[in-house]
């Protein structure tokens, strides 16, 4: 059995309905989706959590709130990582914490 795993990205306008992709190896199912905030997100990750998935990693935009927001609705259910920048060069050198 294949991991599924998921990586969840911050853009502004993005929509999880139509930017997402889905990248198969034989022992990895990847699932990549953008989000335009937070909200967003904790949508995404409760969707990713009741289809099976069992790691999600974001992106370096979300800042130590937005991580918390999303280990929070995936409710233990799945285990999250984070890329980390402390001044995100997609988001004008600033964390999601003060965007989102």
């Amino acid at each position: 059995m294949s991991l599924q795993a998921a990586f969840i990205f911050l853009a502004p306008g993005a929509d999880p309905k139509k930017h997402r992709s889905l990248i198969k190896t034989p022992e990895v199912e990847l699932i990549v989706v953008g989000v335009s905030d937070y909200t967003a997100a904790e949508t995404v990750a409760v969707e990713l959590v009741a289809g099976g998935v069992a790691a999600i990693e974001l992106c370096g935009g979300f800042g130590h709130v937005g991580t918390a927001r999303i280990a929070h609705a995936a409710q233990g259910k799945a285990a999250i990582g984070v890329v980390r920048f402390d001044a995100h060069p997609g988001l004008s050198g600033q964390s999601g914490d003060n965007i989102f």
